[in-house]
C-alpha cells in the first residue's frame, strides 16, 4: 500500500473484550500432520488473485480472480478469471472481472453454487491505489457474472468469512486512505448489506482467518503506527481473535482476545475453517509486510515462512506443523477441493511469482 498523509476516520464501539487462555500442548502430544500435493498448475503465473471454491450442478470448481502476473509491476495488474473444472481436471479462461481494471487485494467466497468477488484496489500509473466498490457473483457453469450492490465502505486486503450458507462477512482491511475496524455483512439472498459488530483490536490489513459453525479466527495482518513528528509506519501486529457469532442475531459478534500463534506474524497467509477438525489452518505468509510487488515495506525483499499453524477449538490451543513442501506467501485464501486445502499461485522465494497449485491435507 502506499502510504497516505491522512486517515479516513472510521467507526469505532466499545465491546468487552475476553481472554481466552490457550491450553498448553505438550511436545510429546500427538496431533495432527500436513501433507502436501501438487496439482494442474495455472495457465501462467499469478499471484494475489481471491480464491473461491463452488460446487454447482453436481460439478466441483475452484474459480481465481484478478491478481498479479510475474512482472510484479502495476502493468502486471490482472482481471482476468481462471476456473478449474473436475470434469476436465484443467484450467481454462473465463470472461474478465467487470470493471475495465486489473485489481490486487480483492476477496472471494462461495455460497449456494455461486462465487462472489469482492473489491480489491487498482494501481494507477502515478502509483497511487485506489480501493474499488464493485460486488459480483460468478455462475461457474454459464461463465456469467451478475453485479449485486457495493460494498457501504470499500475495503480491499480483508478477510472474507461465510455464515449460515447465505452471509458473507468482510473484516476489516484497508480503504483508500487506512485500515478500517469494520465488519459489513453480506446477504447473499437479499443483495443487502449491514454492519456487524467491529473488530476489537488495530484495523489491519493483509490478515488471515477462518470460520467454523458461528465461531471465526482471525490474526495478525499490518496495523498503522503514528508519530508526532514524522510521517507513519506499516507494522505488523501479533494480535489474534476469537469472534463467536450471535444465533439469533447475527449482527452481533462476541469478540475475544486469543493468545498469538507460534512464531513471529505473518501477512497474507491462506487461511480457512477445517470443520471435521474443528480448527482453523493457516498455511504460508511473510515475517515481513511488503509492498505488491513483495518488496518489504523496510526496503528488504520479502520471503515466505515455513509451516502451517493450526488453533484447534477443542484444546483452545495452537500449533506449529511442519510439511515437507516450498514455502508460499502473498495469498488470498486457502479453498477446499475434495479432502484437501489448496493455495493457487502465490509468490515462491526469491519473490518469484508461480502457476503452482498446491493441495494440503490435514491428518489426525
Amino acid at each position: 500500500m502506499i502510504i497516505a498523509v491522512s486517515r479516513q476516520p472510521i467507526l469505532v464501539s466499545v465491546v468487552l473484550i475476553l481472554v481466552i487462555f490457550a491450553t498448553p500442548l505438550r511436545a510429546d502430544e500427538a496431533g495432527p500432520t500436513l501433507s502436501v500435493t501438487v496439482m494442474q498448475p495455472l495457465p501462467r503465473p499469478l499471484t494475489n488473485n481471491a480464491l473461491a471454491s463452488v460446487t454447482a450442478a453436481d460439478r466441483r470448481f475452484i474459480v481465481s480472480f484478478n491478481g498479479l502476473g510475474e512482472g510484479r509491476t502495476r502493468r502486471d495488474t490482472s482481471s482476468g478469471t481462471v476456473v478449474f473444472d473436475d470434469d476436465t481436471d484443467q484450467w481454462s479462461k473465463a470472461v474478465p472481472v467487470p470493471g475495465g481494471v486489473g485489481r490486487l487485494a480483492a476477496t472471494a467466497a462461495a455460497v449456494g453454487g455461486l462465487a462472489y468477488v469482492f473489491g480489491g484496489y487498482s494501481v494507477a500509473e502515478d502509483g497511487a491505489e485506489e480501493s474499488t466498490p464493485w460486488v459480483y457473483s460468478f455462475d461457474p457453469v454459464k461463465g456469467e457474472y451478475t453485479e449485486l450492490s457495493p460494498m457501504p465502505v470499500l475495503v480491499d486486503d480483508t478477510v472474507s468469512v461465510v455464515y449460515d450458507n447465505r452471509f458473507i462477512y468482510l473484516i476489516s482491511g484497508w480503504h483508500d486512505l487506512g485500515n478500517v475496524n469494520l465488519v459489513q455483512r453480506y446477504d447473499t439472498v437479499a443483495d443487502e448489506w449491514v454492519q456487524a459488530t467491529p473488530i476489537p483490536g488495530q484495523a489491519v490489513f493483509g490478515h488471515a482467518g477462518g470460520i467454523v459453525g458461528n465461531r471465526l479466527v482471525y490474526c495478525d495482518g499490518v496495523a498503522v503506527r503514528s508519530f508526532a513528528d514524522r510521517s507513519r509506519d506499516f507494522v505488523m501486529s501479533d494480535k489474534c481473535f476469537l469472534g463467536i457469532i450471535d444465533l439469533d442475531d447475527g449482527r452481533r459478534i462476541d469478540w475475544r482476545h486469543l493468545p498469538p500463534h507460534p512464531g513471529l506474524p505473518r501477512y497474507r497467509m491462506a487461511a480457512a475453517g477445517i470443520a471435521e477438525h474443528n480448527a482453523v489452518l493457516f498455511i504460508g505468509g511473510s515475517e515481513n509486510p511488503y509492498n505488491y510487488d513483495g518488496t518489504g515495506y523496510n526496503g528488504e525483499p520479502s520471503e515466505p515462512a515455513a509451516g502451517a499453524l493450526l488453533y484447534d477449538f477443542n484444546s483452545f490451543g495452537w500449533r506449529h506443523l511442519d510439511y515437507a513442501g516450498r514455502a508460499s506467501m502473498d495469498h488470498r485464501a486457502l479453498v477446499r477441493w475434495q479432502d484437501r486445502w489448496v493455495t493457487v499461485g502465490g509468490m515462491l522465494g526469491g519473490q518469484q511469482v508461480t502457476d503452482r497449485v498446491a493441495a494440503y491435507l490435514l491428518q489426525q
